[in-house]
């Protein structure tokens, strides 16, 4: 699986990054599907955050009749449950998680780093977040499902993440109904999580946007 790596949107101001958000990008989209994100979050300005928007390889894609394209993973078929190409979504979350060492690494502490996702990029964020051995700032599940509910094993450092998951209620490609189970797995795992809907397809709202930013500030002014 090739790596043709990330888009970095640096603090405004010039001052060095102390927190870090990186949001993976949905199938057949790349890194700049969420640069214009960026600015509309209205982040207060005393926050110093890196933005990182990686770009996953590209791949044949089954449901799509074997066409190349960017993709975290091969989808294998539309049924309700997603039938998906597991060892390629635990490769690409291994990667995200290789991108969180390197922002600890760089003297990002790990509590200010939060990770988000829409939809196959939110279900490699679940099982990257979720997995990840220090304690992350958030995770942000947006239009997706939880591809690895069945496989993941929890690291004990993120039970206490705190996790926001959003969906449109008149989403025709991931139904409503995949995000709301996803939801409730993680209740039922014991997570505390957050479920908003919106009344949107498969994307974001201005009213979303607004409530993203000011929860990102809050998780990172906690941390």
């Amino acid at each position: 699986m090739s790596h043709p790596g990330e888009l970095i949107i640096e603090p405004r101001d010039g001052r060095p990054a102390d927190s870090c958000v990186i949001i993976l990008h949905g199938l057949g989209a790349d890194g700049h599907d969420f640069e214009p994100l960026v600015p509309a979050l209205q982040l207060p300005a005393e926050r110093a955050v890196r933005f990182i928007l990686p770009h996953a390889p590209r791949l044949p894609v089954t449901i799509n009749g074997g066409m190349v394209m960017p993709a975290w993973y091969d989808i294998l078929e539309m049924s309700l449950d997603r039938r998906v190409d597991e060892a390629q979504l635990l490769a690409s979350a291994a990667r995200v998680q290789a991108l969180i060492d390197d922002q600890v690494a760089a003297g990002i502490d790990s509590r200010r780093i939060i990770l988000a996702g829409f939809s196959q990029g939110g279900a490699v964020a679940y099982q990257a977040a979720l997995s990840y051995p220090k304690p992350l700032g958030g995770l942000l599940a947006l239009s997706t499902y939880f591809a690895t509910a069945d496989s993941l094993t929890p690291s004990e450092a993120n039970r206490d993440l705190a996790i926001e998951v959003h969906h449109g209620t008149q989403d025709p490609v991931v139904p409503e109904a995949l995000g709301r189970a996803g939801a409730e797995r993680l209740k039922a795992m014991g997570y505390a999580v957050t479920y908003r809907t919106y009344p949107m397809p498969h994307s974001l709202c201005p009213q979303q946007v607004a409530d993203i930013g000011p929860w990102l500030g809050e998780r990172l002014a906690a941390a």
